[in-house]
């Protein structure tokens, strides 16, 4: 596979060399998405390289702030697929259940739900080689909680924040499997052949820069991580010490140096992944969903409040499915290195050339396209590459070397929103609803 790609890629290299030499104009942004879409690209390439001259890099794009949510476990099928303008599931959309019966989605009414399957395996059976087809099998019994929906009436803020600013119905997460191996796509752009939620073995650190915050470091850009209960860049062992003066273990603090206008160009914040179900806010099941919702909507709300806000562009989007359905079938991708998945004799197949189910972004900005639907094939990778557009950083893998920026979400020439615009509150359950999960779903665990 490996092979193929890279002779594929160096035959449209040699026509776009030749193409260059006989005009004035160089490739056109087509022959770019060519390249792109061979895997053509490897660790250390340039955004320039990648994207050409076409659209705009570096400071041609006007933000000087990007705060990055990533929430957990929902798809987008899941949250979205009722909303107008969207490519939702189709009406003949069903899985099987164990008795081969079809179960059509369903508005979901109980907020609080049993966790769904979402591991390595359980999504390459749900995935079924295209047909999406395995969410209720890989969940029996009971597997029917994983093909309901909410809708705007259900998180309301959600729908108005998607359809007011620009969103994406193809954003997909970055590999089939569960949140670590995602999340350290989205700092990464690899998971450095890990399928598991397990900490990252020292010696797949070979190589520097591994992660983001080392090419920001590199770079001079200033950067810091907010969280809850624990950061995510726990994972990283051998480089969580490092990054110790760019981290504040409450998000209290993030407000604080919004207020103060202190805050880092980049700054990720990462929601409370435990505690009761009104503490933990990262929407993971059987957390409630709207406790999550307004966590973001705070966050949201006083951005859009600050001075910061005509330059500054939120990135809300999601780790994974979280063995919710969705009906499209996940798309080829680059694969991010040489390694292969570390699989077992009992792990289904598969190399790490396939993107993950879609997930739910939103790019919230002065400059975001109002009520755009993006019809681009991205993932989380993709944030790592309007990073490296806007600093000039080099790409970490091959993922994000060929992976396309979100730009066409943006207008940076007409920002609509400098203005922020007027958008519905969240509103969260009634407390007897919030006494019967707690009762359900007690914390700590029994």
């Amino acid at each position: 596979m490996k092979q193929a790609q890279n002779q594929g890629a160096a035959f449209l290299l040699i026509m776009l060399l030749f193409t260059t030499s006989c005009g004035d104009n160089g490739p056109s942004s087509e022959q770019y998405a060519e390249q792109r879409a061979a895997c053509a690209f490897e660790r250390g390439a340039f955004p320039v390289e990648s994207l050409g001259t076409s659209v705009p890099l570096g400071d041609q794009i006007p933000i000087d702030h990007f705060v990055i949510l990533m929430q957990e476990n929902r798809s987008f099928d899941h949250y979205f697929g009722t909303m107008p303008g969207v490519e939702g599931f189709p009406e003949t959309y069903s899985n099987p259940n164990a008795n081969g019966d079809p179960v059509k989605p369903f508005h979901e009414t109980q907020l609080c739900i049993e966790d769904v399957a979402h591991s390595w395996n359980a999504s390459h059976l749900q995935y079924d080689g295209g047909k999406n087809d395995g969410f209720v099998l890989t969940n029996d019994p009971n597997g029917e909680r994983a093909v309901g929906y909410f809708d705007g009436n259900d998180i309301p803020f959600y729908w108005d924040l998607y359809s007011t600013f620009a969103m994406s119905d193809h954003h997909h997460c970055s590999m089939l499997g569960g949140t670590y191996p995602n999340r350290w796509y989205f700092l990464s752009a690899t998971s450095f052949g890990m399928i598991t939620n397990e900490f990252i073995p020292e010696d797949r650190f070979d190589q520097e820069p591994f992660v983001i915050m080392q090419e920001l470091d590199d770079a001079g850009v200033d950067w810091h991580v907010y969280y809850e209960t624990v950061p995510f860049l726990f994972t990283y062992l051998s480089y969580i010490g490092a990054a110790g003066d760019h981290s504040s273990d409450s998000v209290d603090q993030f407000f604080v140096d919004l207020d103060a206008g202190t805050l880092a160009p980049v700054v990720w914040i990462d929601p409370a992944f435990s505690g009761t179900i009104t503490d933990e806010t990262d929407e993971h099941p059987p957390s409630i969903p709207q406790v999550g919702e307004a966590w973001v909507e705070n966050i949201i709300r006083a951005v859009m409040a600050s001075d910061i806000w005509s330059r500054t562009a939120i990135i809300l989007t999601y780790d994974e499915h979280g063995g919710f359905f969705d009906h499209v079938p996940p798309p080829p991708a680059c694969a991010p290195d040489d390694r292969p998945p570390d699989l077992q004799a009992d792990d289904e197949p598969g190399e790490f050339d396939r993107l993950g189910f879609r997930v739910p972004l939103v790019v919230v900005s002065p400059y975001s396209k109002p009520s755009y639907v993006s019809k681009e094939t991205t993932d989380a990778t993709s944030i790592l590459r309007l990073l490296e557009a806007r600093f000039d950083l080099p790409a970490l893998t091959s993922r994000d070397a060929n992976a396309w920026p979100l730009l066409d979400m943006f207008d940076f020439n007409n920002p609509a929103f400098m203005e922020p615009p007027e958008l519905d509150p969240s509103v969260l359950p009634p407390e007897p609803v919030i006494q019967a999960c707690e009762e359900l779903f007690p914390f700590p665990p029994p």
